[in-house]
C-alpha cells in the first residue's frame, strides 16, 4: 500500500467501519496533539520507553511504556498486567486526562459510551518496528472497545478476523487518527507492518501509539 497517495488530507472528520463494531475515526486526535504530546513527555520522564522481552525470549522491536491503574508487560513468565513498572518499582504514572478524554470521545464516536480505560500502553515505533498479528487477551473483561491513537508518521494497520489464519485487511493509519474497536469485533487479530522510513514535522521518524483499554 502506497501511504503517500492517500488523501489524508480531506479525510480528517470521516468515521470509516472496519468491522461491525469497529471504526477509524480519520483525525480524531488532531484537536487534542499539542495536549497529548506535553503529556507523553511528562510520562516519559517517569516511566521510560524500553523494549520487553517476549515469553519466548525475542526482544519487541517496539518500545514501550504505560499509564493508568494498570500497565501492560511482558518477559519471560508471560504477557500481562501489573500495577508496578518492573523497571522502577513504582506504580505506573496516572493517566493523564488527555489520554483519558480523548479515548472516552472516541469511543462514544464509535458506538461505546461511557468507556473509562484503566489502561494506556504507548507504543513507540522506529522504522523497521512492527507488531505481530495478536488479539488483546490479557484483559479480565471484554464488553469494553479498545482505543487505539497514532501520532507522527504513517503505519499500515492489520486487522483480521477472529482466526490467526484469516487474512488481515490493511488500512493506513496517519497522524491524529483512532481506530476503536469492541464488541463482535473486540477479539479480532490485528497488528501494524513494519514501519517505513518518513518525517514527520512535529515527531521526526517515529511514531507514537497509545492504546487505551480496561483492564481491571
Amino acid at each position: 500500500m502506497n501511504l503517500e497517495l492517500f488523501d489524508h488530507a480531506g479525510s480528517a472528520g470521516i468515521a470509516e467501519p472496519i468491522g461491525e463494531q469497529a471504526v477509524i475515526l480519520r483525525g480524531e486526535a488532531l484537536p487534542d496533539v499539542p495536549r497529548l504530546l506535553d503529556a507523553l513527555a511528562r510520562l516519559e520522564a517517569v516511566a521510560p520507553f524500553r523494549h520487553m522481552v517476549t515469553p519466548g525470549g525475542h526482544t519487541m522491536s517496539v518500545a514501550l511504556t504505560n499509564c493508568g491503574t494498570w500497565g501492560w508487560v511482558s518477559d519471560r513468565q508471560g504477557y500481562r498486567y501489573a500495577r508496578h513498572d518492573p523497571l522502577t518499582g513504582r506504580p505506573w504514572p496516572a493517566m493523564p486526562e488527555a489520554f483519558a478524554s480523548l479515548a472516552a470521545r472516541a469511543a462514544a464516536a464509535a458506538g461505546f459510551p461511557d468507556f473509562a480505560p484503566d489502561a494506556c500502553l504507548v507504543n513507540r515505533y522506529l522504522p523497521g518496528s512492527r507488531l505481530t498479528l495478536h488479539q488483546d487477551r490479557n484483559e479480565r473483561d471484554f464488553g469494553a472497545p479498545i482505543v487505539s491513537v497514532s501520532l507522527g508518521v504513517p503505519a499500515v494497520f492489520l486487522f483480521g478476523g477472529h482466526e490467526r489464519a484469516d487474512r488481515p485487511r490493511r488500512y493506513p493509519l496517519f497522524h491524529g487518527d483512532v481506530a476503536v474497536w469492541g464488541g463482535s469485533d473486540r477479539l479480532r487479530y490485528h497488528g501494524v507492518l513494519p514501519l517505513r522510513e518518513a518525517h514527520h514535522p512535529e515527531l521526526g521518524g517515529q511514531r507514537i501509539n497509545f492504546t487505551l483499554r480496561k483492564a481491571g
